[in-house]
């Protein structure tokens, strides 16, 4: 049946390539009988052209281009308001610009992940699948075995679990294999990362490193990029076309911004010094009698308006985040001795010490529904343990930031949810107007009299972090932070953990942060189970080696029964077989760099120096846990590979 057979857009997703031996400066190009040559250009599948757009009179964009190609894996990041949403609206198709144009290749198939995404009420997941190949007129003998590969992309379980049921984590898993059962060619998604756990995160970068359609992603998840990216774009209106491009991965285009941001800070001082000589010779008072002189005066004008237009697109704000600490010094703040908990008959943790103090941060790590908000509110002292003892300093200060925003009143005012008592607030001993205080957390004055719950999920989350500011504290119990803030304002929350002199303990899904500020991880299983890690690497070198264990597949958490996991058919893909190819020499390379750390540890030049000591036997630790991750992935390749020979029709 024509319904059956493969697109061809599908063929060229099986492309390989080929060079011939007698044709040393073109490489040929074969797919299933189509023969393309490299020196082409890559074929342009979606597009803007000098588009703009405005909501009110506040402009978000205007004039930005910008083209998605075969293969592009874009990152697409931005300060909050940026515009970051609506730009991927207009190139899905779903809104118009004001001005310009857009434009998709002819027979192109766009998939959109929104933010939050919708499900039909009282479907099931399979029934969510099912009715998103009948809405596109779908051959109904393709519909059982879509369903079921996305089924198995997603890994759920359960084909006929109500989605009501399901987490936000999970949602979000079936909204993503919804859209890439349509097999487009170009993927959007916004914000992709929202509500997955760790787990989650890592099976999207997984599946987006091995797929070879276009996709561009917005999200603030930097390590997520790191990852996933090729090709980084910035909407910002402190570009001089509001917009930067960077190929490579998010480190690199941190380094290519930086020097292009340098570059612009060179020019606007340049151009700063030619305006006050042309305002110099204005004030002389010069006739504009001559031809040369008039030319002269309409020359300075348009340099004053660029020096303008400069200095107000350099005008870039971040919140000023400060906590405030108490200045206690106490070396045992908060310590845990044998702490037990369960939460609906579910054990969260058994037999748990922990001591907390000053300058110490805890990162929590776990899946969806392992337990974590729970022992953040057994630390914190709102719930009480079913075991073990909890024993807090005299009279100890602890600042709670909640996940779910329960603490604020949504019907309030952002006037009395930042200061209730007045028209200032008080912080680190001095009144600060509540103007003052707004204007630091990027809000508006106008902004003031409005009710909380128009405010937006980024501006709540600086609303709750204000509040805490103002807050002394010994303890800081923080609940994902990081939900709906921008990179700026995330950089900005680093800084401030950093400096913190108090204790932390902190859950987040934002491993970037999570690595920079934790000074050690509690990962939590979900059994009752507790280990301690280092850092992040030595954690997800632990789950490298875990991962032939198939009990440890992640599973939707919706407090049901578990089922046995479907077991995946194995497929050693093209860019695996890459990296089996270079494993043995990345394992010489990473066992050369173990054996020259511990050379640098046994050295005796530095046994009276402990903090040489330390340094160097953390990096000799570093060093092993790359070996060992490299050693369990080249085992799980070589398994991987063996399957799929023994799977081949002889």
């Amino acid at each position: 049946m024509a319904g059956s057979q493969p697109s061809l857009v599908h063929c060229f997703r099986r492309s390989f390539w080929l060079v011939s031996p007698t044709l040393p400066d073109l490489s040929l190009r074969f797919i299933f009988g189509i023969t393309t040559l490299d020196s082409m250009p890559p074929t342009i599948l979606l597009s803007c052209d000098s588009i703009s757009k405005s909501f009110g009179v506040k402009p978000l964009f205007s004039d930005l281009s910008l083209s998605i190609h075969e293969g592009d894996h874009i990152g697409l990041v931005g300060p909050n308001g940026s515009g970051k949403s609506t730009l991927l609206k207009i190139l899905a198709g779903l809104e118009p610009p004001d001005r310009g144009a857009r434009s998709a290749r002819r027979h192109v198939r766009i998939g959109y992940v929104p933010q939050e995404p919708a499900f039909p009420d009282g479907r099931s997941v399979e029934g969510v699948l099912a009715q998103a190949l009948r809405d596109e007129g779908l051959d109904p003998h393709e519909q059982g075995n879509r369903i079921a590969k996305a089924l198995s992309v997603a890994e759920f379980r359960q084909a006929d679990q109500p989605v009501a049921a399901l987490s936000g984590g999970w949602k979000k898993r079936l909204a993503i294999a919804r859209t890439l059962m349509m097999e487009p060619d170009v993927l959007l998604m916004d914000e992709p990362t929202n509500h997955l756990d760790i787990e989650g995160i890592l099976w999207l970068e997984s599946l987006l490193n091995t797929e070879p359609r276009a996709f561009l992603v917005i999200s603030h998840d930097r390590r997520f990029l790191e990852a996933v990216a090729s090709r980084m774009l910035e909407l910002n209106r402190c570009h001089t076309d509001g917009v930067f491009e960077a190929k490579g991965r998010y480190s690199d285009f941190l380094e290519q911004r930086d020097a292009a941001l340098a570059a612009q800070a060179d020019y606007q001082a340049s151009l700063a010094n030619r305006v006050r000589r042309e305002i110099d010779w204005l004030r002389r008072g010069p006739k504009a009698r001559t031809t040369k002189a008039k030319a002269r005066i309409d020359s300075a004008g348009r340099l004053i308006e660029e020096l303008n237009d400069v200095h107000a697109r350099r005008e870039t704000q971040a919140a000023g985040i400060d906590f405030t600490s108490s200045g206690r010094r106490s070396k045992q703040l908060l310590v845990a001795k044998d702490l037990g908990a369960s939460l609906g008959g579910r054990p969260i943790v058994r037999h748990l010490d922990l001591l907390l103090g000053p300058g110490q941060r805890v990162g929590i790590l776990g899946p969806n529904g392992s337990g974590k908000t729970t022992l953040l509110k057994l630390l914190a002292g709102t719930l009480a343990p079913d075991s073990g003892t909890l024993t807090r300093a005299d009279k100890l200060r602890i600042v709670t930031f909640e996940q779910h925003r329960e603490s604020l009143d949504q019907a309030a005012t952002l006037r009395r949810s930042l200061a209730p008592h007045g028209d200032a607030v008080v912080y680190q001993d001095r009144s600060v107007h509540i103007v003052s205080w707004a204007k630091r957390f990027l809000f508006r004055p106008e902004q003031l009299d409005l009710p909380v719950s128009r405010l937006s999920g980024g501006e709540q989350a600086r609303l709750l972090i204000a509040r805490l500011m103002l807050q002394p504290a010994d303890v800081l119990i923080l609940d994902e932070p990081t939900n709906d803030l921008d990179i700026p304002t995330l950089d900005v929350l680093e800084d401030s953990l950093l400096e913190f002199p108090g204790a932390l303990v902190l859950v987040t899904h934002d491993r970037w942060l999570l690595d920079r500020v934790s000074t050690m991880l509690l990962a939590l299983d979900g059994e009752g189970k507790a280990e301690w890690f280092a850092d992040y690497a030595q954690w997800e070198a632990a789950q490298t080696r875990r991962a032939p264990d198939s009990s440890r597949t992640s599973k939707p958490t919706t407090g049901g029964p578990d089922h046995t996991p479907s077991q995946k058919t194995k497929r050693f893909t093209y860019r695996e077989q890459q990296e089996w190819d270079k494993m043995e020499q990345a394992i010489a390379k990473a066992e050369g760099r173990l054996a020259a750390c511990r050379a640098a540890a046994d050295d005796p030049t530095i046994v009276s120096d402990a903090e040489a000591l330390r340094v160097r036997y953390a990096e000799l630790e570093s060093a092993q846990a790359e070996v060992d991750r490299l050693y369990s992935r080249w085992a799980e390749l070589e398994e991987k590979r063996n399957q799929a020979a023994d799977s081949r029709p002889a």
